[in-house]
């Protein structure tokens, strides 16, 4: 595709140079529906394990930002962002959504993760509302039982909407410090009473 991709936002927004498109479909769909509808291959997941791999060998993180979900088909013979995670020994890093739904759908990763023997990094909420309701305000202690383990973070709703100043302050602030940032989970619940 010709406009800006995600890769475009992260690398503005952060500030990085270093980021790497490794695969994009014109039609924002799973990537094996992707790939069909745009009549190109599928990505060939131990292709894309090796060249993240080679990315590993000198740098001290690498992030990779899988496309709709751990159990999305990257091909038609089924392969998953679980099946990269596993190739890679990676732990994931679960986003999910702050409010009705959240449970469910984070339950259901979580599970997955475990069923593969997949490590958990961390769940973060990647839009908490400006005026968080009471469900948003509920699911904070939920999804930390969930996980096992508090929350690695909440991203504002709009935050790739600030400048470059602005956004990296604020990831500062929303995520864990073993992300990079100051968050402190049970700060954040006290300042947000169900």
């Amino acid at each position: 595709p010709d406009e800006l991709g995600d890769v475009d936002l992260v690398a503005d927004l952060a500030g990085i140079r270093d980021v790497h498109e490794l695969a994009r479909y014109p039609d924002p769909l799973a990537p094996a529906a992707a790939a069909r509808r745009a009549g190109r291959p599928a990505v060939d997941l131990d292709e894309l394990a090796a060249r993240i791999g080679k990315l590993a060998t000198d740098r001290d993180l690498v992030l990779v930002e899988g496309a709709g979900g751990l159990l999305v088909r990257y091909d038609d013979n089924g392969a998953t962002l679980a099946d990269l995670a596993r190739l890679l020994a990676a732990p994931v890093l679960v986003v999910t959504t702050a409010g009705l739904g959240a449970l469910n759908a984070t339950a259901l990763t979580l599970e997955a993760l475990a069923h593969r023997g997949l490590d958990l990094a961390g769940v973060v909420i990647g839009s908490w509302p400006r005026e968080p309701d009471l469900a948003c305000r509920s699911n904070l202690a939920d999804l930390a039982d969930l996980a096992g383990r508090p929350l690695a973070g909440t991203l504002p709703a709009g935050a790739a909407l600030l400048g470059r100043p602005e956004f990296l302050a604020t990831a500062r602030q929303a995520l864990e410090p073993a992300l990079g940032g100051t968050f402190r989970a049970q700060r954040f619940r006290e300042r947000h009473p169900v």
